[in-house]
Formats: structure tokens, C-alpha cells, sequence
């Protein structure tokens, strides 16, 4: 199993736009084959902080999403609203 975490800071005034873009990147990421999950949370000490948190079946299957049209259609708008760039972590499980 692969699990990505990936952080992201938004601009304090386009958080709302986000939220108006994930929805459907959710919806069909969920749809593909090998994901086991795909969320986004918000921090609840820093609004601007959110997290994609996603479990892939394999690395096969996270390479796939990452080439797939809504995710590559995707990432343009959503780093127009970001402050910083996004920190991405990938990681294989230990235990």
C-alpha cells in the first residue's frame, strides 16, 4: 500500500475556491482503480493548512491517478490558490 499526504497552503482568500474545485477531482479519483481512499481535511488551528490524505493500492495505480485528465486539469487551479508550494509525502507502510 502507498499512502500520500499532500500539504497544501491556501492563500486565505481563495480557501473557499478550493473547496469549489475539489469536489469533483474527489469524486473521480474515488472512481479509479487502486485507490482505496482519497480525503481532504482542513486544520482546524490554521484554515489555510489542508491535507490530501490517499491510500493507493501500489505505486502502479498512484502514477496512474497523477497522469489521469481531472487530476492533470486539476492542479493548475489548485496551484493558483496556493501561498507556497505544495509539500508531498509518499510513503510505503512500515507496520
Amino acid at each position: 500500500m502507498i499512502k500520500v499526504i499532500a500539504k497544501l497552503t491556501i492563500k486565505e482568500d481563495k480557501i473557499e475556491e478550493l473547496k469549489s474545485i475539489i469536489p469533483e477531482l474527489v469524486a473521480e479519483t474515488r472512481k479509479e482503480d487502486g485507490c482505496l481512499s482519497y480525503q481532504l481535511f482542513q486544520d482546524v488551528k490554521n484554515k489555510k493548512m489542508l491535507s490530501f490524505v490517499e491510500d493507493w493500492e501500489s505505486n502502479e495505480a498512484l502514477q496512474r491517478h497523477m497522469n489521469s485528465k481531472h487530476f492533470q486539469e486539476a492542479m493548475p487551479k489548485i496551484a493558483e490558490l496556493q501561498e507556497k508550494e505544495m509539500e508531498l509525502s509518499v510513503c510505503t507502510l512500515v507496520i
